[in-house]
């Protein structure tokens, strides 16, 4: 019996040590999208303030940069939530073998963590962007 109770602890650590890492990615790329955000931000309204060029070739080249923008958040906000799945089904192996041979009041909570988990992935999936054509 102790046995399992020491699989059951490292398990318990490594899922914690799984969802930490996916907490620090998930922030560490929000800040890093925020930022080049506002570097694109700055970037179109000094394109916006040059007086040498015409209205419509601003209009044009902010167009432009909108959609290439548009289309690179969409691309890292996608990466994201691929390794973000990737870090779900980890956790979910890790944590599998040891689910048959917790006590009861473990093995509902267990349940109710997995139904938690597949309501939040589904609610992850309906949030994917739509690419920009």
């Amino acid at each position: 019996m102790p046995d399992i109770n020491t699989d059951i602890t490292k398990a318990a650590k490594d899922i914690a040590n799984v969802a930490k890492d996916a907490t620090y990615v998930v922030i560490g790329a929000g800040v890093l999208g925020f930022q080049q955000a506002q570097v694109q931000r700055r970037e179109l309204m000094s394109k916006l303030q040059d007086p040498s060029s015409t209205l419509s070739d601003r209009v044009s080249s902010v167009r432009g940069d909108v959609a290439d923008a548009v289309k690179n958040v969409d691309a890292k906000v996608e990466e994201l939530m691929d390794r973000a799945e990737e870090l779900i089904e980890r956790v979910e192996a890790v944590f599998a073998p040891f689910e048959d041979r917790l006590p009861a009041q473990a093995r509902d909570i267990a349940k109710q963590a997995h139904e938690q988990a597949k309501e939040a992935r589904t609610q992850i999936r309906s949030m994917r962007p739509t690419t920009v054509a």
